[in-house]
């Protein structure tokens, strides 16, 4: 079943085949949003699309590799064509690398740029003119707490999270005048690579999660999806150019 809170709206989610692409995807679907789902592997945006059809909903499976522009433009282009227009875009897809400072190569810091502030950058821009076309509409972007806490290993990947959170600032302030929010989701959430590590050492994970105030990882739809439906209906239609720390405490 869905409700009718997000009745009309049609939302694009990049990396939406797994992890908080698809929890994000589900609650929009739920909340009664058509939804496009946007992903490298389009099986896995294909599976998603079923889940939400199961209950009701209206999901579009896209092929997308945000590090190509071409793609993006197409995606978005592709949902207008299908849903009759756009009301929010959110950018979720982003590649990780994970290596101490000193040993970071130009291709890692490469590879998190295109998949990151770049290919966000892309899917803003090609997302304006159909929002403005609605009156308006929200951008929903991703930052990394390893960016902002500064984590070990993960110099190449804060370099590309940083730089999101200072476009979505620029971007809130000119795109205002449009009825354009833009704003941004630090996630603490049980993404693929987290339920990886739970398996593999279940005692160190159980140690980590101890830590948190709320003693546990966010759930991708439960937590951070719905956080990101109350981004894109009216609930927060004050809010732009902000950082949301859904961490839990940590």
């Amino acid at each position: 079943m869905t409700s009718t809170r997000l009745a009309g709206k049609v939302v694009l989610v990049t990396g939406a085949g797994q992890g908080i692409g698809r929890g994000t995807a589900l609650a929009l679907a739920r909340e009664g949003a058509c939804v496009a789902l946007a992903g490298r592997t389009v099986a896995k945006c294909e599976a998603v699309a079923a889940e939400i059809g199961a209950f009701g909903g209206s999901a579009l499976a896209l092929a997308c590799d945000v590090t190509e522009r071409t793609q993006i433009e197409s995606a978005l282009a592709a949902t207008a064509g299908r849903f009759g227009g756009l009301d929010a875009l959110v950018n979720n897809a982003q590649t990780s690398v994970q290596r101490l400072l000193a040993e970071t190569t130009f291709e890692d810091v490469d590879v998190c740029w295109r998949s990151g502030p770049l290919a966000t950058l892309h899917a803003m821009q090609a997302a304006l003119p159909l929002l403005r076309a609605r009156g308006g509409g929200s951008i929903v972007n991703f930052g990394s707490s390893t960016a902002i806490d500064g984590n070990a290993a993960f110099g190449a990947y804060a370099m590309a999270k940083e730089a999101i959170r200072g476009l979505s600032r620029v971007a809130a302030r000119e795109w205002g005048r449009y009825g354009v929010r833009v704003n941004v989701i630090v996630p603490n959430a049980l993404s693929p690579a987290a339920e990886q590590f739970a398996q593999d050492d279940p005692e160190r994970f159980r140690k980590l999660t101890k830590t948190m105030p709320l003693g546990r990882l966010g759930d991708p739809e439960a937590d951070i999806g719905r956080a990101v439906v109350a981004l894109v209906s009216d609930d927060l239609a004050y809010l732009t150019g902000d950082t949301l720390m859904l961490t839990g405490g940590a």
